[in-house]
């Protein structure tokens, strides 16, 4: 694990590279042993991150873990966890995360903190998340409803609240209780109880200030001082706000634009970047999704690889392989590898497809089109290639897979551009295989 992990440099970031879900938090979990500082620089409780670690009075079980805010590398007990300035923060659903890491004996204290310029969600945010998807109607976007868009709103629109506000909380009430105000006017029938959110965030503002950095500084500092840092994307490429499927999509960049800004550490020193890529594919919500199954194939992959959202439980639909969007995506991040997740998945289906491209009116696409309408309509060309038997779940060296999983790896290689530096067989930790 060392060489892999130094042969990557001082500065890495993990990023989704299809609609999310793609098991981000697994990698960065196996590889932060490796790291000091373990950063996460967009999106919020929208995203769930799940770690598998065994349970330390019965090794023989595996703990789930599931996480929202916290990043992925906790578990490394000599690194430390950063929330970046482009994260929308909300504090309970954190402290719920602290509470529970405590109660599993993980010490939180002095290694988690928290950006001074993160922007807070309230519940008045989810409130209005709710009201403005009910408005949408037949177009709904299928958000998660945890507030994210509207909190990224506040931001752009330059009445959000951020983290520093809370070291003064009356000056922080009066600007919580005019947006509120404000909010009161903008919608009808908007209930919610004010005191009850200020009391409980008043008890939490003291927790947190301890925690509270100029993250930018910070991990600058760090980077001088020759530490190495470990950056967590949320979601996936294809849900950025601007080169997604908008408006099915995120709120924030989901790409490597929001590491940067995200944290305020350069584009230059960024020494390589992993995408992460299911051996299938799969989308949560609303949206076109030209690969995808609508027949007891797509309901098998979806029951085997447990393809139920970790932050809403709503299923995942589920699809062949993209290489169209995959090459998209790797072409906006510029991945230096790949980590193929689930491909123990597909074992069993006697034949297995890749997307090789994308045909409309007749005409072959040479890039992924902005046009919904178009995308929804598209004829999608495939690369057909024999499956497998075997279970590979227990396969640790890549010359021990079957041959056709190795043809199929190697030709989404192929089609990508970018090399697969390591493959997931399973949930768990030792689950992987390093090529």
């Amino acid at each position: 694990m060392n060489s892999y992990t130094q042969s990557l440099g001082q500065v890495v970031t993990v990023l989704g590279s299809q609609w999310g879900d793609e098991g981000k938090g697994k990698l960065i979990d196996v590889i932060s042993e490796d790291y000091e500082i373990i950063a996460r620089a967009a999106g919020g409780a929208n995203a769930g991150h799940t770690i598998y670690i065994k349970d330390p009075q019965n090794p023989s079980k595996q703990l789930k873990f599931i996480f929202h805010l916290i990043p992925s590398g906790i578990f490394n007990e000599n690194c430390s966890c950063v929330i970046g300035n482009g994260v929308v923060l909300e504090l309970p659903t954190l402290m719920e995360e602290i509470d529970l890491l405590k109660e599993h004996g993980v010490k939180t204290d002095g290694r988690v903190f928290i950006s001074d310029r993160t922007h807070l969600l309230f519940k008045y945010h989810k409130i209005i998340d709710g009201i403005q998807e009910e408005m949408k109607g037949d177009e709904k976007v299928g958000t998660t409803k945890r507030g994210i868009g509207p909190c990224y709103t506040d931001k752009v629109r330059r009445n959000g609240i951020r983290v520093h506000e809370l070291l003064d909380f009356d000056t922080f009430e009066k600007k919580y209780r005019a947006n509120l105000e404000m909010f009161k006017r903008m919608y009808s029938h908007f209930g919610h109880d004010a005191d009850a959110e200020l009391a409980e965030l008043k008890e939490i503002a003291e927790r947190i200030k301890p925690m509270i950095i100029e993250s930018s500084y910070f991990l600058n500092k760090a980077l001088e001082d020759g530490k190495k840092i470990l950056i967590e994307g949320a979601n996936g490429a294809m849900l950025d706000i601007d080169h997604g499927t908008y408006p099915f999509v995120t709120s924030s960049n989901s790409t490597v634009a929001g590491v940067i800004s995200g944290t305020g550490i350069a584009a230059t020193k960024i020494t390589n970047v992993i995408g992460i890529m299911k051996a299938y594919t799969t989308r949560v919500g609303e949206g076109p999704f030209p690969s995808e199954l609508f027949d007891g194939l797509g309901k098998q992959i979806q029951e085997t690889g447990g393809e139920y959202g970790s932050t809403t439980g709503r299923p995942r639909r589920c699809g062949w392989f993209d290489a169209f969007v995959g090459k998209y995506s790797t072409q906006l991040n510029g991945f230096t590898e790949i980590n193929l997740t689930k491909l123990d998945v597909l074992s069993g289906i006697p034949s297995l497809k890749i997307a090789t491209g994308y045909k409309h009116d007749g005409k072959q696409l040479d890039s992924f089109p902005s046009s919904l309408e178009i995308l929804g309509k598209v004829e999608v060309d495939y690369v057909e290639m024999p499956g497998w038997d075997e279970d590979i779940s227990t396969v640790r060296n890549y010359n021990d897979l079957p041959e056709a999983a190795r043809n199929y790896v190697e030709k989404i290689e192929e089609l990508l551009g970018c090399k697969i530096a390591s493959i997931g067989v399973g949930v768990a930790r030792e689950d992987m295989i390093f090529r």
